[in-house]
């Protein structure tokens, strides 16, 4: 009589490795169905774990998103000196730069995206993770322009000066959704640079006033 093979154990992963696992298949499995359509089966099966083993480590469906947008959140700044965003004309560099970085990862804009989409919906539970990231970047926009505008001696109200702040967040996320789309047609890097470019100079008066090397 032959004895029957013992199973194979899973490899034993380490928790923070684990968790690091999980929150980038959640980020995928976001991604692509969105956070109410995705379920906690599919995170655990692209992991190969339970259902049960993914609510070990996070609790809840809810506190995994939180891990996904922080974990989107690193990524845009772990090329980073000190791992936070920069001040004045280094500022609009590092969009450039996200920019030509998002172009090769795919699966980190696609997930931002459908989550920052999804979050205008009743009740989603990232709404006021979005609204607050606006606010932040916004604000951090703005001041990178007054900061430019003093340094080239020229007058720009906070006013201006805000509602250009919002204008290259809304062309940065448009042009990810046109890339999304249509990646062979929309040179991401190439486009973030031309608008940012183009809505800087009207907002400081002209192309004399920009920033150089970005």
């Amino acid at each position: 009589m032959t004895n029957a093979p013992h199973p194979v154990r899973a490899r034993r992963v380490p928790r923070a490795e684990r968790r690091e696992e999980i929150v980038a298949a959640a980020a995928r499995v976001f991604g692509s169905k969105g956070y109410r359509a995705g379920s906690l089966a599919e995170v655990a099966e692209q992991v190969g774990i339970t259902h049960a083993g993914v609510l070990h480590h996070f609790g809840s469906k809810d506190k995994l998103l939180w891990e996904v947008l922080d974990y989107r959140d690193r990524v845009d700044v772990e090329h980073l000196e000190g791992q936070h965003i920069p001040g004045g004309a280094d500022l609009f560099r590092h969009l450039v730069r996200t920019a030509r970085l998002n172009a090769d990862r795919r699966g980190i804009v696609q997930a931002y995206t459908v989550l920052t989409g999804e979050a205008v919906t009743d009740g989603h539970p990232a709404a006021e993770r979005a609204r607050r990231r606006f606010e932040v970047l916004r604000g951090d926009i703005s001041a990178a322009i007054l900061a430019i505008a003093a340094d080239q001696d020229v007058e720009v109200t906070r006013a201006d000066a805000d509602q250009a702040a919002s204008a290259v967040i809304g062309v940065m996320d448009g042009l990810q959704t046109q890339w999304l789309l249509e990646p062979d047609v929309v040179d991401l890097p190439a486009a973030t640079r031309s608008a940012i470019l183009a809505i800087l100079a009207t907002v400081l008066g002209g192309p004399d006033h920009l920033p150089g090397d970005l």
